[in-house]
């Protein structure tokens, strides 16, 4: 049996805060669920685990469904998305490029 992936309650919050902001933004819009999961491509019970705050609908799905219902993923920047990747690649960019975890000198002398 696979094992029960766990998640941080801050991680739990904010999906549940993003499936409750696309459940909003569905309803001003005055659509029903079967009306946004045809227009995003996914079934029924996929849109309703989106809003119910699940996490196992993958990422690019949740992000088209906020999308398609005007849900701003992100804070309103004054830099569109294509700049802000690239800054953040930049940033990427000077960081070392492997990870290397520090070690412990072992002191075997005895």
């Amino acid at each position: 049996m696979a094992k029960q992936r766990t998640y941080s309650k801050y991680a739990h919050d904010a999906v549940t805060l993003l499936g409750e902001q696309i459940k909003l933004g569905r309803k001003q819009r005055k659509w029903t669920e079967h009306n946004l999961a045809d227009r995003a491509g996914i079934s029924r019970a996929t849109l309703q685990k989106i809003e119910s705050g699940e996490m196992s609908p993958a990422i690019g799905i949740v992000f088209e469904v906020a999308a398609l219902v005007g849900v701003n993923l992100f804070e309103q920047d004054k830099l569109p998305f294509s700049k802000q990747i690239e800054q953040t690649r930049d940033k990427i960019a000077v960081l070392p490029k492997r990870i290397q975890v520090k070690t412990k000198a072992v002191d075997d002398d005895f």
